[in-house]
């Protein structure tokens, strides 16, 4: 993205505080004026102490006095500005993840398929961390430096125009050096952001793939990937730290420089009688305090680079394109016929790779239909099409009637309960899991109860959950860690069973659970199908016997359809199937 667009967006969000900002300049200004009046105070300190025994005590006392005051009005509005500093920089953080976690539900599976999970991850956190920590060194010092440099700048001019002008020729060179090596540095940075995310990206997949890393003993090689990717990020890090820090030695031996020419050049008036030790201390103190904004300016100008590559990544994320939106009179219904129908739908994931061709089928309702055929012969995309996971290239599919498009998704979704091969369980009570799938309109407790005991002993969860520890109340980790793979289908099948939707889709969905009470649960499928239609995907051509209709796909076309009798009989491709998975039985 554009740095001038970026930083533009940065500044639309920090105006919604723009009393918080003003605030911060007013308190910035008063703690610049207070530091200022200091070194003055201390420089008439000095001058009502010329000699032995020419101390004006009272004086003396008086200044001291005002001296206390300001370094008091200096400390007070030095910490109001850090408050409303940091809940300026944290706001502004917080609305930032806000909007991209709501912009992440808002994206089109295609977008998660595509990404790393673990680069999204780093750019809700991590990029939104260094993009507040550029901010918070902007407020804090950025602001207050340019008051100190303006203010200082008029109190030399006050003292001495000759001494200050050798102030001002040098310090040019600060601004020329913090320039070019910030310039330099900025596409160190960008590299460092997208490395961060990469390596985050392979983390989160080595975590959540730890038993087949072990099971498959590819640690050695785990491990080298990622020392190569610390070892790039450590270079690529190391060298955007070193130039960058080479900002804050070069300003400071510049900033020397200035101070030894205050020196020799003020010492040179003293002798003169051209200005007295007092203003010459003083003056030195002010050369020291208009340097020292410079160093910190610079810094500042570092971080921002790295913070503005950072807030460049949010907002790339933030500008992707939503889930297309719902029409304005998007179809709602609380439950469906089932009759289901594709009239000429295409579909591919990729432009170069063809997938589904021209299909067309009709569904009618109360209808169980299977869909077998080997891998990647677009089973699983039919599911995705059906619940508008994805749209059609092609072509229309239609509810009763209504294209799937004409339905509000949430309306839509709702009307079809999942069981899928991977299982997902949220952290919390296997309660809260199994009643997921409820209608919101349920609020009375007792009827919740009801319908989650239910189901559980429908699908026979309802033994092994009142073993484990606190019954239904139990907590589960994310992703249910502790459970067994059958534990978690189980309670995946309760919550559809819980939900009772209009239709259903089994996507292997007794994959992972014992044969015995797979009959169980079968017998119970059988039971919550009835009136419904169903779509069955299938790799065990066992489970699909006694549906109403099979449909064979091949390369992303429904080849043969019928029933298991029927397609059995005759020489097809589910007979071939069929016998490669039970060589020797009797067909």
């Amino acid at each position: 993205m554009n740095r001038k667009n970026i930083i533009r967006r940065l500044l639309n969000y920090i105006g919604a505080y723009k009393k918080n900002l003003i605030l911060s300049m007013i308190l910035s200004v008063i703690s610049v004026g207070a530091s200022l009046f200091i070194p003055k105070l201390s420089g008439e300190v000095v001058d009502y102490m010329t000699g032995p025994g020419a101390v004006d005590f009272g004086e003396v006392f008086s200044v001291c006095v005002r001296i206390g005051i300001f370094a008091g009005t200096l400390g007070l509005s030095q910490w109001a500005v850090s408050v409303i500093n940091n809940r300026m920089t944290w706001g502004v953080a917080e609305k930032l993840r806000k909007e991209v976690f709501a912009k992440i539900e808002k994206l089109p599976l295609s977008y998660i398929d595509r990404h790393p999970s673990g680069d999204i991850i780093s750019r809700v956190i991590a990029d939104v961390d260094q993009l507040a920590d550029g901010l918070l060194m902007g407020f804090t010092q950025f602001f207050t430096g340019v008051c100190t440099i303006l203010g200082t700048f008029l109190f030399m001019l006050s003292v001495n125009v000759w001494i200050t002008l050798i102030v001002v020729c040098l310090t040019p060179l600060s601004f020329v050096a913090a320039f070019a090596i910030s310039r330099a540095t900025a596409s160190m940075f960008s590299e460092q952001a997208k490395i961060r995310g990469e390596q985050t990206g392979f983390i989160d997949e080595i975590i959540n793939g730890e038993r087949v890393v072990r099971a498959f003993g590819r640690e050695d090689k785990c491990a080298e990937t990622f020392a190569e990717l610390n070892t790039r990020l450590q270079k690529c890090s190391l060298k955007a730290v070193f130039y960058s820090s080479l900002t804050n030695p070069t300003t400071r031996f510049i900033n020397s420089l200035i101070y030894m020419g205050v020196g020799v050049g003020g010492a040179f008036f003293a002798l003169r009688g051209a200005i007295t030790i007092g203003k010459l201390a003083a003056f030195l103190s002010y050369a020291g305090q208009y340097t020292r904004p410079f160093n910190e300016i610079s810094g500042v100008v570092t971080e921002l680079q790295n913070a503005i590559v950072c807030a460049g990544r949010i907002f790339e994320l933030l500008d992707e394109k939503s889930e297309e939106e719902d029409p304005e009179d998007a179809v709602s219904r609380a439950a469906f016929n089932g009759k289901i129908e594709f009239d000429d739908v295409s579909f591919s994931y990729t432009k170069d790779r063809k997938l589904i061709e021209d299909l067309s089928l009709d569904v009618s309702p109360g209808q169980r239909v299977a869909i077998v055929g080997p891998t990647g012969s677009g089973k699983t995309t039919l599911v995705n099409l059906l619940m508008r996971f994805y749209d059609t290239d092609r072509g229309e599919i239609r509810i009763d009637g209504v294209p799937v498009t004409k339905y509000a998704r949430s309306s839509l979704r709702g009307g079809f309960g999942m069981v899928l091969q991977d299982t997902w369980l949220k952290a919390g009570t296997i309660r809260d899991n199994i009643a997921m799938g409820l209608d919101a309109r349920i609020t009375d407790p007792s009827d919740v109860e009801k319908k989650v005991r239910a189901a559980a002993v429908t699908c026979h969860a309802d033994s092994f959950i009142r073993r484990m520890k606190d019954g239904y109340d139990t907590i589960i980790e994310d992703d249910g860690e502790g459970l067994s793979q059958g534990q978690k289908q189980l309670l995946c099948i309760a919550r559809v069973m819980a939900s009772d939707p209009s239709m259903l889709i089994l996507d292997e969905a007794t994959s992972s659970i014992d044969t015995r009470t797979e009959l169980k649960i079968q017998d119970a499928f059988n039971k919550l199908m009835e009136g419904k239609t169903s779509f069955i995907v299938a790799h065990r051509l066992s489970t699909v016997r006694n549906a109403d209709r099979i449909l064979v796909m091949k390369e992303g076309s429904v080849i043969e359809q019928g029933s298991h009798d029927e397609l059995i009989s005759k020489e097809s491709f589910y007979r071939t199937l069929y016998r490669s998975q039970f060589a020797g039985e009797e067909i």
